[in-house]
């Protein structure tokens, strides 16, 4: 697939690495020559030094025969000229692009082919803000996906010593629980993959990755370590586009305190939030977090757009009593110096958006796409088309699919039916098919497994 990446900023860069791994044709635009030097040197990439929205530079970088244009720039304004110029052109068949400012997100009437030519719109303050937000919803877990509109959840948690399945093979899951059906879909231990088999022991500190029906999850929890309590007490240092949009989501379900240290935005947050309460300041106060009951809050999250003050506010925080920290990280070289530490959970935002992005980018009918483990797994759901005659999978039980080596089928919803996936389970035409891959590099297999024939036609 030939496609156009406007912007070598994070997620630019990220994004064209993601998808050149993956065989496809990548050039990207941007006006900062040296960023697009660094790109080049190691990635095998095509790049255009221009202005990512005029014609001229569309055109040097194949815009006639691109398959796609996803335009991730820095600038909203210019993420959707270059959309509109790519359809007018070039008549690109589709095209993505980033909004960060949530008043052109109010109507639907913008895009579209009669507004801007945008077919996809990615907000990645909402992407981060809904990750966010999930996470507080289950205490004590790591990472929590959504898949086939909420009925089927991903669920990443640490195990501890103490949990009933700790020190258990994976078999016994279904003793303990005989009223819950779960798959666990793979194990990272000591950050290397392990792809879980009934006999398969949990051992402390695994980070396990289990697949269940929403409804079930928290008992699931339950088997591989102590649980939390209820989150009551949040407090979020920086009021910029993801704070507040988090705070707004939260606030009538959480006692919320957001610190910022504009006092021109403090009175807008102040205007838009209900409930919170909204503080002027510098998170990083030692005096201002005392003051502020610091040592009874449940979660503390840094969410500035500077990761340094993130990280030192949280530290902070953890230090004054805070019972969770979390904090947003941009630069990706932090994310592993910093989880698991005194941070519990280092968010990325650029892994958040890639996700969402990659749905759109996958070939066959992919319709969910979740990067995982900093880019180095993932898990997708795919709806199975077609018959026994023009599909590898329809028809198929799951152990006689020969699925790539690192990838489990953790899950299929029928209808409004959620199947835990079992060795005899039969895949079935328009079945949404959730799987977990620990090897990225088998991507174009699973793909391939979930393309239809042309008897199909």
């Amino acid at each position: 697939m030939k496609i156009i990446i406007l912007g070598a900023n994070q997620v630019g860069s990220t994004l064209a690495e993601t998808l050149a791994n993956e065989a496809n044709d990548i050039t990207v635009v941007d006006a900062d020559t040296e960023k697009l030097r660094e790109l080049k040197d190691h990635i095998d990439i095509g790049t255009v030094a221009g202005h990512p929205c005029l014609p001229d530079a569309l055109e040097r970088a194949g815009g006639q025969d691109a398959d796609m244009i996803i335009a991730v720039t820095e600038s909203d304004e210019i993420n959707m000229v270059a959309c509109r110029v790519a359809y007018s052109l070039f008549q690109t068949p589709k095209k993505i692009c980033r909004i960060r400012a949530s008043s052109y997100l109010v109507s639907d009437k913008l895009f579209g082919q009669q507004g801007i030519a945008v077919d996809t719109v990615i907000s990645p303050e909402l992407i981060v803000s809904s990750d966010i937000e999930r996470l507080l919803a289950l205490p004590g877990s790591l990472q929590v996906l959504d898949f086939a509109d909420g009925k089927v959840q991903l669920v990443a948690v640490k195990a501890y010593y103490g949990g009933p399945l700790v020190g258990q093979e994976i078999r016994l899951l279904r003793q303990h629980m005989p009223s819950v059906d779960t798959r666990v879909a793979a194990i990272f231990r000591k950050d290397r993959p392990i792809i879980p088999e009934g006999s398969t022991v949990i051992e402390a500190d695994d980070e396990v990755f289990f697949v269940a029906a929403q409804k079930d999850i928290r008992a699931c929890m339950s088997e591989l370590r102590r649980m939390d309590r209820p989150y009551k007490r949040l407090m979020i240092a920086g009021g910029g586009n993801i704070g507040m949009r988090l705070a707004e989501r939260v606030e009538d379900k959480y006692q919320v305190k957001i610190i910022e240290r504009s006092p021109e935005r403090c009175s807008l947050i102040s205007e838009t939030l209900n409930h919170a309460i909204v503080l002027n300041g510098e998170a990083s106060q030692r005096d201002l977090l005392i003051e502020e009951n610091i040592a009874d809050t449940d979660v503390f999250l840094a969410l500035t757009n500077d990761d340094e003050a993130n990280i030192m506010s949280s530290l902070l925080a953890k230090r004054l009593g805070a019972k969770k920290v979390m904090a947003l990280i941009n630069n990706s070289a932090y994310v592993d110096l910093v989880q698991g530490g005194e941070i519990d959970i280092a968010i990325s935002p650029q892994q958040a958006t890639i996700g969402s992005l990659l749905a759109h980018v996958r070939r066959g009918d992919v319709v969910n796409v979740h990067s995982l483990r900093r880019g180095a797994a993932e898990a997708m759901e795919a709806i199975a088309h077609g018959d026994e005659d023009s599909s590898k999978v329809v028809g198929q039980a799951i152990q006689d699919i020969d699925l790539p080596e690192g990838t489990t089928i953790g899950a299929i919803v029928r209808n409004d039916e959620v199947l835990i996936a079992h060795d005899n389970t039969v895949v079935e035409a328009d079945d949404h098919v959730i799987l977990f891959l620990v090897d990225r590099k088998r991507i174009p297999e699973v793909e391939r497994l979930f393309q239809v024939g042309f008897s199909f036609f």
